[in-house]
């Protein structure tokens, strides 16, 4: 799982959070694969690859407060939980964010807190966000995002380039200035809007 991932808090975590927690009880038996896996609603779980390269990325410190749009399973949240002392988790497919809210109480993890929405827009009312992670794949950086990263912050998402293809980008905010860089290239479920 290394492949680059060399930050020890990143690894210690990973090591620590227990991945078939976060898995459907059907394919618990494949939960330390390396590979993304289906959680229902059309949504997944990523690699675990992914989820050591987009945290190790954020350069987290044990006081930070994370961001985290897209919840999903809750695997990703509980990995950065593990590190932080807060992870606030945005979650738009209902079923989902119930299912991972009573996963965190259950696991004892009582530094997340989730609420279920369009991650759009951020969390405003707990801005600003030492670190922002999405978790689904993006067409343009949505502004409010990057308005809630602090001084120093770093964000990492998904997002489509020219090409196409779907790059982690990698967002700083030093000084006001806002910076980006393209990463690996990655396939994400779709970022999902609210319609009405």
């Amino acid at each position: 799982m290394e492949r680059g991932i060399n930050d020890p808090d990143t690894l210690r975590a990973m090591r620590q959070v227990e991945r078939h927690e976060f898995v459907p009880e059907k394919m618990k038996k494949g939960a330390y694969s390396d590979s993304p896996m289906s959680i229902g609603h059309y949504q997944t779980i990523s690699q675990p690859y992914i989820v050591g390269y987009m945290t190790q990325a954020l350069k987290l410190k044990p006081e930070h407060r994370v961001l985290e749009i897209g919840t999903g399973s809750g695997y990703q949240a509980a990995v950065l939980a593990t590190i932080v002392a807060s992870v606030y988790t945005i979650e738009i497919v209902e079923p989902l964010g119930i299912v991972a809210k009573k996963r965190f109480q259950d696991l004892g993890y009582d530094n997340i807190r989730t609420t279920i929405g369009d991650g759009y827009h951020g969390w405003p009312d707990e801005a600003p966000f030492n670190a922002i992670i999405v978790t689904a794949a993006v067409k343009k950086i949505p502004t409010a995002l990057i308005d809630q990263l602090a001084e120093g912050g770093r964000m990492i998402i998904p997002v489509r380039h020219s090409d196409l293809r779907y790059y982690l980008v990698l967002v700083t905010k030093k000084n006001g200035e806002i910076s980006y860089k393209k990463l690996i290239p990655v396939a994400f479920v779709p970022f999902t809007r609210n319609t009405d």
